[in-house]
């Protein structure tokens, strides 16, 4: 298990370190800009366009246009720093700072027209992340963290929710798209709600993860994640009180990412070991 969770009390005056001041900004903005971009610039006729392809094609369209948007952005004004992008944007950096972005999270729900999906920023200095942010245009909502500094809706300070027991938890998870890797999956989550409350299925890793921070979910899971769905996400749950893992003693990682409230996370990470979730 690793935690990073802030015990700082939260508060909006900023850090004592003007670089992460400086790279909170800078993500706050191309967040901003970026989510702008996909709200505005989505078809209101995407979803149930004649041809197969026809939507696919205009919401990859869309993930380019937001990452070239983000990554124009930051390389503008940090120009020395590394990127790690979804879309390809690979850029090895000399400043010791390196920015890891998805431009659209959630492309499966932007298609259809669903609100649950967002931009995630995160920036790593020294290969550990210290600030998230995930911009969610359609829900008005803005999460964001630095390492040390407490976890933000907007304006208003966010604590993950005091754990509950397991069979009350609410959780959510992600399933695969491909056929053989779901199916074992969706076996987990068979096993697994009968000792919960209930499961969700968001389809926004980045808004799943914030949502635990806000209190909105007790739990969260998932095998299969690229760092450009967790940096950001992960950090703000931490941020918030959450616990981060993966596998009992490990990060969180594409192999299995956990975040949960103290006192579900160890049952719910024990099960998830139990059922196999860390395996296809």
């Amino acid at each position: 298990m690793t935690s990073d969770a802030g015990n700082n009390a939260a508060n909006d005056a900023g850090t004592d370190d003007p670089l992460l001041d400086e790279l909170l900004e800078l993500a706050l903005e191309a967040g901003r800009r970026a989510g702008a971009l996909l709200r505005d610039g989505r078809p209101a006729d995407l979803g149930v366009q004649a041809t197969k392809s026809s939507p696919i094609d205009v919401v990859t369209e869309m993930d380019i246009a937001a990452e070239k948007l983000i990554t124009g952005f930051l390389a503008e004004h940090r120009p020395d720093d590394g990127l790690l992008g979804e879309e390809g944007g690979v850029t090895e950096g000399v400043s010791g700072v390196r920015w890891v972005v998805d431009p659209l999270d959630g492309t499966v729900n932007y298609l259809y027209g669903l609100p649950t999906w967002a931009v995630s920023i995160a920036a790593e200095r020294n290969g550990r992340t210290v600030v998230g942010v995930v911009e969610a245009p359609m829900r008005g909502e803005t999460f964001r963290a630095v390492l040390g500094g407490g976890a933000f809706l907007n304006d208003r300070p966010i604590r993950c929710r005091p754990a509950p027991p397991l069979d009350q938890a609410l959780v959510s998870t992600g399933f695969n798209y491909v056929a053989e890797v779901r199916a074992h999956q969706a076996d987990v989550a068979r096993r697994l709600i009968p000792r919960l409350r209930d499961i969700r299925r968001g389809g926004s890793a980045a808004i799943d993860l914030s949502d635990v921070a806000a209190g909105r979910l007790d739990g969260y899971y998932e095998r299969g994640l690229s760092p450009w769905d967790l940096a950001a996400g992960a950090l703000i749950a931490r941020e918030a009180g959450a616990l981060t893992g993966g596998r009992p003693g490990t990060p969180p990682s594409g192999e299995l990412a956990v975040a949960a409230s103290p006192g579900v996370f160890e049952p719910l990470q024990a099960l998830l070991e139990e059922f196999g979730a860390w395996h296809d």
